[in-house]
């Protein structure tokens, strides 16, 4: 395989991670808020903000390393515009994963906190939870439409 092939290959590994941790962390951290159950609260808190180190913070770097790189070899310019909007867009899901990360954390170590004291979640928990689900929903659409842009490298208008 040559150097285009793995670096595309590990592009596209890389960008299931990113996107597939982001959305089965998601999935599991809004129902379990919704249950009322501060164990498991404390529990997939602590999972989602361990599944964030493991697999989306590489996947952040690599992501940009191994499609600026592809681009180079390929000879786009970076500033093609579908290439252009795509980091552009890649840079909003990051500026909204940034405080969603903060955000975790805090939650994670509120429901530890509440857990181990058997008592409930503090209003600032909820606060946090309301801040983590509204920073989520554009991260994900930038991202969805990052995916089109790769897929389809469609001629812009600018």
């Amino acid at each position: 395989m040559n150097l285009y092939l793995t670096l595309k290959w590990v592009h596209i590994l890389s960008s299931v991670l990113l996107v597939g941790t982001g959305l089965g962390s998601a999935f599991y951290m809004f129902f379990t808020n919704r249950s009322g159950n501060v164990q498991a609260q404390a529990v997939v808190s602590r999972l989602v903000v361990r599944a964030d180190w493991w697999f989306t913070t590489p996947t952040v770097f690599i992501q940009p390393a191994t499609g600026l790189a592809m681009a180079t070899m390929a000879g786009i310019p970076w500033s093609t515009p579908w290439l252009a909007l795509s980091v552009a867009l890649y840079l909003v899901a990051g500026a909204c994963w940034l405080p969603v990360v903060w955000l975790q954390l805090r939650m994670r170590d509120m429901a530890a906190q509440a857990a181990h004291s058997h008592g409930a979640l503090p209003p600032l928990y909820w606060r946090c939870a309301r801040w983590w689900e509204a920073l989520g929903y554009p991260a994900f659409v930038a991202m969805a439409i990052v995916f089109y842009l790769m897929v389809n490298k469609p001629a812009l208008p600018f």
